[in-house]
């Protein structure tokens, strides 16, 4: 199977958000964000799949900044690590005020998606070609994470074990 370079599935999608996204005070909830993560993300994983995709963790979700009704809220998606069947795509949203142009960073995500076959069983992925410093870097910090995600897998199997006995 070929590589694909992170450029083939990068992504960026903007929205603006309206009342109809917010509470009453205006802020932007943060679960319609987090589906506008999870929409970004799927699309940069199915991209570098050519497959479907289903999410399989989001490890995290940081909100740095509130986001406001009349806000464009912007997402920028990158697949960071590909292993054999699961990839690891961070999500950057960032929302600016189109009067002011003021942008501010509001979040980062990190979700893992996993390539469906027809069957709706996991299927090998394609290899991913680093092209730049930031790919690398990117790709370094993502199988950092993986490590620790793995890590906790386990220790939270070993905690449902216990807890049988």
């Amino acid at each position: 199977m070929e590589g694909k370079k992170g450029s083939e599935s990068r992504v960026i999608i903007a929205q603006a958000m309206n009342p109809e996204n917010a509470n009453p005070a205006g802020n932007v909830h943060g679960g319609d964000i987090m589906k506008l993560i999870d929409t970004a993300g799927g699309v940069a994983a199915t991209r570098h799949a050519r497959a479907h995709v289903v999410t399989a963790s989001i490890d995290r979700l940081d909100f740095h900044h509130p986001v406001y009704i009349g806000d464009v809220l912007t997402l920028k998606a990158s697949v960071n690590y590909v292993g054999r069947t699961s990839m690891e795509v961070g999500v950057r949203i960032e929302a600016e005020n189109p009067i002011t142009g003021i942008t501010r960073h509001t979040g980062s995500a990190y979700l893992t998606f996993v390539a469906l076959d027809a069957g709706k069983r996991p299927m090998p992925l394609p290899t991913l070609i680093l092209e730049t410093d930031e790919d690398r870097y990117r790709h370094k910090e993502a199988e950092e994470r993986r490590q620790m995600r793995l890590a906790e897998k386990k220790k939270e199997k070993k905690k449902h074990e216990i807890e049988r006995c």
